[in-house]
């Protein structure tokens, strides 16, 4: 379903190369979008998006890669994760919305209260044991899921929920990337009908971090 001018994703539709049109469409047609994006490309944000138009509820999950010292950090489940949901806020601002406002937290009961918060942060070091239903789930950096972790994210999805599962073959922070299930996954998946497989190659950040993000790891 290709963005309207009367739909024109908070002003990015006009400005979206071909490639993140293709991306943005099978947002909204697929059930699963799997996308092996460059950094800068504009995946996160492009998806935070798309689940604000379809007036969806938000869970965004990440991966910790220390996931062995998290449980020893200080505070409770939401001061231990809110150093890995930078990339969630920034593209949450760039909707203009206020992650303040709008992610669900113990710092903000009243907007969850009232129903104008609808972003859930969560690492799947705390996703166990969870039934997702009627959500839009965005799997971030995937390339530092396992197989097992993936899998254990996948298989407790509904088919009512939209997802977005999003990595970067080429920058894989787990100490032995031949782990990750990124890869894995979209071979696995590629031939479903109901999973659609996108590129993004273009960064927008510029020709220092394009560059540097072709350097072999």
């Amino acid at each position: 379903m290709p963005l309207s001018k009367s739909n024109p994703l908070f002003g990015f539709a006009p400005k979206l190369t071909d490639e993140q049109k293709e991306y943005v469409d099978s947002i909204i047609d697929n059930h699963v979008t799997i996308v092996n994006a460059c950094a800068g490309s504009g995946k996160t944000t492009l998806a935070v998006a798309c689940a604000k138009l379809l007036n969806m509820e938000l869970l965004y999950i990440f991966s910790p890669v220390e996931e062995s010292v998290l449980g020893f950090t200080p505070g409770d489940v939401f001061d231990k994760e809110s150093k890995y949901t930078t990339p969630l806020k920034d593209a949450l601002l760039k909707i203009n919305e206020n992650p303040d406002r709008v992610i669900i937290s113990k710092e903000n009961i009243q907007n969850v209260k009232n129903g104008t918060a609808w972003v859930t942060p969560v690492s799947h070091v705390f996703a166990r044991g969870t039934n997702i239903e009627n959500k839009f789930v965005i799997i971030d950096e995937s390339q530092n899921f396992s197989r097992s972790e993936l899998k254990k994210l996948l298989t407790r999805i509904h088919e009512s929920c939209k997802v977005v599962i999003i990595g970067h073959d080429k920058q894989c922070d787990l100490k032995n990337p031949a782990k990750s299930g990124f890869v894995p996954y979209i071979e696995h998946l590629k031939d479903e009908e109901y999973v659609k497989v996108c590129s993004l190659t273009h960064n927008f950040r510029g020709r220092l971090a394009t560059k540097a993000d072709q350097l072999e790891c």
